[in-house]
């Protein structure tokens, strides 16, 4: 899933405040950029980790529009980060689905040209949550 962040510079502090606005309390600081987008990374995923834990529902992305205009945020530079969701959703469970030989063949087509997608059980969970997603 795609989330954008923000970071603000604070001159004071010569650093980088960076936040994930669609969840609230997940922020670093860094001195430089490119340390805080790697380092928002590991807090995301931390972040997740909790969320899973204690059977909490993983926020939607949100787009940009949503956070833009937002004051707190005035200044700062935005950027996307691409977090696999998938580790977070739970226990994995073998399931047996039938489906037309022909879509079969698209999804193993799809899945070895796209990087995305390392399975065909991956591709169809990210069809899945994008369908659930688009429904909420």
């Amino acid at each position: 899933m795609r989330f954008p962040i923000v970071l603000l510079f604070n001159p004071e502090k010569n650093d980088y405040k960076i936040s994930v606005p669609d969840m609230p309390g997940c922020e670093c600081r860094a001195k430089t950029m490119d340390i805080g987008l790697n380092e928002i990374i590991s807090v995301i995923e931390s972040h997740l980790s909790l969320l899973a834990e204690y059977s909490e529902d993983i926020p939607k992305a949100s787009s940009f529009e949503m956070h833009i205009s937002k004051m707190e945020y005035r200044g700062g530079v935005w950027a996307i980060v691409d977090i696999d969701i998938s580790p977070f959703l739970g226990k994995s469970h073998k399931i047996n689905v039938t489906l037309p030989e022909l879509l079969i063949k698209k999804i193993d087509e799809r899945v070895a040209t796209d990087a995305e997608h390392k399975t065909r059980s991956g591709f169809l969970a990210t069809a899945a949550i994008n369908e659930l997603k688009n429904r909420l």
